[in-house]
């Protein structure tokens, strides 16, 4: 055989060897390592049905980030997981009605009167007396003063927080269905065709606050009292402070008593009268009479 034939057979079994040693250690590897990083530069990077290569016009020395082509949780489209919110169980809620208290302003029965410097809503009863529930005002800022009617009535309604608040807090979903983690609670009194209302809570400490945008909330055990006795139409007002009803000054005091008749004397006790004398019997028909007379 020729040298040269020789050399050539000999050749090919070396390649032959080194391709089978190269086949080897590639698969021993993981498959993350068959992909050589001359190969991205090349080809782009096709694992995973994505084709990505390095910038047009980027140096070669300038390193390659593969996080950058994922885009950051911020800039990602919404998902419906973020555009609503579950509210929640909605259990059963009993209503709980509140004290009775006396109530002299000139305000008609089967109405509400909302007082939000004293926390106080006020259900008015025939009489001069009135529901007195402890509620939560709006904050500085968001109070307001005014007459309204009660529009609608919505048992663990939905809510839409709207565009401004959201802006506020980027957090706040689109919409949030009715349930225990609903702000607005079990019961909600929509005020006209404003976005105010008079709804429910669970939170006990936010009642006597000023920390709402505008809405006044109740428990959700004396909202729910409160649906039970308004209907469509009963008209609403909100004042800043109600009147208090006025003093009696002490002038007018001691024209009252001077213009009172004296009381009578009353008759000697038994140890004033002299041994011996008789004890007259007490006479208060005087006394009686005057008492009548007033």
């Amino acid at each position: 055989m020729p040298a040269d034939a020789f050399k050539c057979i000999q050749s090919t079994k070396v390649m032959r060897t080194a391709w089978a040693v190269l086949a080897l250690a590639v698969l021993s590897q993981p498959a993350a390592a068959q992909w050589f990083p001359w190969a991205d530069d090349a080809f782009g990077d096709r694992r995973g049905g994505r084709y990505d290569r390095r910038p047009f016009g980027a140096s070669p020395e300038s390193p390659y980030d593969r996080r950058q082509l994922v885009a950051p949780p911020e800039s990602r489209p919404p998902t419906r997981s973020d555009l609503t919110q579950e509210g929640g169980p909605r259990p059963v809620i009993t209503p709980q009605a509140p004290q009775v208290v006396s109530f002299s302003h000139d305000y008609p029965a089967a109405s509400i009167v909302i007082d939000t410097s004293a926390r106080r809503l006020y259900y008015v009863l025939p009489e001069g007396r009135a529901y007195a529930y402890p509620i939560s005002v709006g904050r500085e800022g968001f109070n307001w003063t005014g007459s309204e009617t009660i529009s609608r009535k919505q048992e663990w309604p939905d809510w839409h927080p709207p565009e401004e608040m959201r802006q506020r807090d980027p957090k706040l979903p689109q919409k949030m269905t009715g349930g225990i983690r609903n702000p607005l609670g079990a019961m909600a009194l929509y005020l006209g065709n404003t976005l105010y209302r008079i709804h429910g809570t669970n939170d006990v400490k936010s009642i006597g606050q000023a920390q709402s945008s505008g809405c006044f909330r109740m428990m959700n055990s004396a909202v729910v009292h409160l649906a039970g006795l308004v209907e469509i139409g009963t008209p609403v007002t909100v004042v800043a402070r109600l009147p208090q009803p006025p003093a009696i000054s002490r002038a007018d005091e001691a024209r009252q008593q001077a213009a009172l008749p004296p009381l009578p004397s009353p008759p000697p006790d038994r140890g004033e009268l002299a041994a011996g004398t008789p004890a007259p019997g007490r006479d208060y028909r005087a006394l009686r009479e005057y008492m009548m007379g007033r």
